[in-house]
């Protein structure tokens, strides 16, 4: 084996500047832990629990893995390690596909404790091994609590297997972990999250792997987090040995992880049992002796981890925060996009009440035969002061069939406009959540057209508005006589009068392009409700009316709006998500401070030549 530096000119512990009070490993040294920062951990894991990122954007799904990369986090070590800065250091051994991870830690702990061969992936469930004495400490599933303690090993990659080992010191404890390229998504993920739970990385790689690229950027993270960091470069030929190992060693400087200790490993033999020669592992093993042995060392590693995790917190939650707002004005910009759509039918409906448009057609007709001929129009304007009984006389006294017919005229053509500027607007709603990515996946065909039952709600509308209208006349003209004198054709005339009214103008006042288009009937319906009731009371009706078809019609447009809408309710995040995410990693970030675990320059690993990296 080749090692960077000599072992034995080491003396004392492997890590260095380890803070004051940390001399005894079965205390908890004193001001580490602060009240206040495992309670801010607490609710910055409720925080991330809160925001939700249901909407398909292009931040959803890396914000979806970074959330639950950090409740792993939060769950399986900084609140666990918080609790119980003195346990036993925890050194997760990781590395790519044949690297020889097995391998190497039973020849650790000198004992068959993980399953190693040259099946890939030989590691299915993870395998971890202590001293009988730290047992209790690792069974008790205050670390990694996601995984089931077993005795046995287990092909369920979410069990961990307790291994005891005498041969390992009191204070260390080895977790071998499933390959980091494993072609199992699954051992991917839990190797990932397993590393997050690391006091210290043991990375294994080889001679002719150690510049792929996968490691490279689990190493990038590690230094990100300011994680403790061992590299083992494994099956190195000896005639290259110092020449890779040179190159590795710039390959870690300039990605600043320089100060991580390297160890080479020859190409060798194993033994019966399947371990390496003790000469090949000694040095290793002597430095993770010396760990074991020195408290203040491990408190040094726990610390620079512990801490560095704690640090990268605030940058990542931030991102996080900024995914979340991102959501919000997703849904905000998808609920406009169909309001607008709505919007624009509602504007289409009052302008067909202003510009005399309804009062085209089969409602022209009908009104024409049920007031009279044009001669009558002009009689009627003619002498609308003297005449006023005889109009009333007259409109009051037609038959009803063609009352019914103006009637059935008004709603037909009422409908017809509705089912129009709903089609209107649930294309264009569509097609505006088309065009967004986080519409795209909401949307279903069915919704580029109006319900179903929407010309049954329509036509149902407009019925229960004419009646809304003839109430309105009665309740305005209760105490006038014509209403005594003829009853229900006073009513149903004078509210049919109403209605052509609403078509006409929106204040009743008659333009030239409202005369031409309705050929007088305008006029003529003026003059009727004027005879009966007096120019101010016209003008109440008809905005009265008018008022209520258009609160009517915008509530149906606001139930078909709804089948957009409803969507978004349900995918929608909370709005203040993201703030709270901030002002959780903000509560964090001041109780780390005042813990203590950020202060100093952070201890560094010793290399395994006992100088410091």
């Amino acid at each position: 084996m080749t090692t960077k530096g000599d072992p034995a000119t080491r003396s004392g512990a492997p890590p260095v500047a380890a803070r004051t009070g940390s001399s005894d490993a079965g205390e908890e040294p004193a001001g580490t832990a602060a009240d206040g920062l495992p309670a801010a951990l607490t609710g910055l894991r409720a925080a991330i629990g809160a925001a939700r990122f249901p909407l398909a954007l292009p931040s959803a799904e890396p914000a979806r893995r970074t959330a639950a990369a950090l409740t792993d986090q939060l769950d399986d070590y900084l609140l666990p390690r918080l609790a119980r800065l003195d346990a036993p250091l925890l050194v997760v051994v990781g590395g790519s596909t044949g690297a020889g991870k097995s391998t190497l830690v039973n020849s650790l702990v000198q004992a068959r404790v993980s399953a190693a061969g040259v099946l890939r992936p030989t590691t299915r469930s993870p395998v971890l091994v202590c001293n009988p004495a730290d047992a209790a400490w690792f069974r008790q599933g205050d670390l990694l609590p996601g995984l089931t303690r077993t005795s046995e090993p287990s092909e369920d990659p979410r069990a961990l297997q307790l291994v005891t080992a005498p041969a390992l010191p009191p204070g260390l404890a080895f977790l071998d972990a499933p390959d980091i390229d494993s072609v199992v998504d699954a051992n991917r993920a839990l190797a990932g999250q397993l590393l997050a739970a690391a006091d210290l990385w043991l990375f294994v790689t080889t001679a002719a792997r150690y510049a792929d690229a996968v490691p490279w950027e689990l190493l990038r993270s590690a230094r990100s987090r300011g994680a403790a960091i061992a590299m083992v470069l494994d099956r190195v030929p000896p005639e290259a040995a110092d020449e890779i190992a040179a190159h590795l060693s710039e390959m870690l400087a300039a990605q600043d992880l320089g100060a991580a200790p390297l160890f080479v490993l020859p190409e060798t033999w194993v033994d019966g049992q399947g371990l390496l020669p003790d000469k090949v592992t000694a040095p290793l093993s002597a430095w993770f002796a010396r760990l074991a042995a020195d408290a203040e060392a491990r408190a040094a590693v726990v610390r620079q981890t512990l801490d560095g995790a704690l640090a990268s917190l605030h940058p990542t939650v931030e991102a996080l925060a900024e995914a979340a707002d991102e959501q919000v004005t997703a849904a905000e910009a998808l609920d406009e996009r169909v309001r607008a759509a709505y919007r624009g039918a509602q504007r289409t409906v009052e302008e067909g009440l202003k510009d005399g448009r309804l009062l085209r057609g089969e409602v022209l007709a009908r009104w024409q035969e049920y007031v009279g001929t044009g001669e009558f129009f002009r009689t009627l304007e003619a002498r609308i002061g003297r005449l006023r009984d005889r109009v009333v006389a007259a409109v009051t006294g037609r038959p009803a069939a063609p009352a019914v017919e103006l009637r059935n005229a008004i709603e037909s053509q009422l409908v017809t406009l509705l089912r129009g500027v709903a089609s209107e607007a649930a294309e264009n709603a569509y097609a505006g959540w088309k065009a967004h990515p986080a519409g795209a996946a909401l949307v279903d065909p069915t919704l580029a057209h109006p319900s179903d039952d929407l010309s049954e709600r329509a036509e149902r509308l407009v019925r229960d508005w004419q009646r809304g209208v003839l109430e309105l006349v009665k309740e305005e003209g209760g105490d006038r006589r014509f209403v005594a004198r003829t009853a229900a054709y006073a009513v149903n005339a004078t509210g049919l009068a109403v209605m052509i009214a609403v078509f006409a103008s929106t204040a009743f006042i008659p333009t030239g392009l409202e005369v031409a288009t309705g050929a007088g009937t305008t006029v003529a319906a003026q003059a009727v409700l004027q005879a009966i009731f007096g120019d101010q009371a016209v003008r109440t009706l008809a905005a009265k009316a008018r008022a209520d078809l258009l609160d009517r019609i915008r509530a149906l447009l606001d139930e078909e709006a709804a089948r957009y809408l409803s969507r978004t309710d349900e995918a929608r995040p909370g709005a203040d998500a993201g703030a709270e995410l901030r002002r959780s990693a903000g509560r964090v970030e001041v109780a780390r401070h005042r813990s203590g675990l950020a202060d100093g320059d952070g201890p560094a690993l010793a290399g395994p030549g006992g100088e410091r990296r």
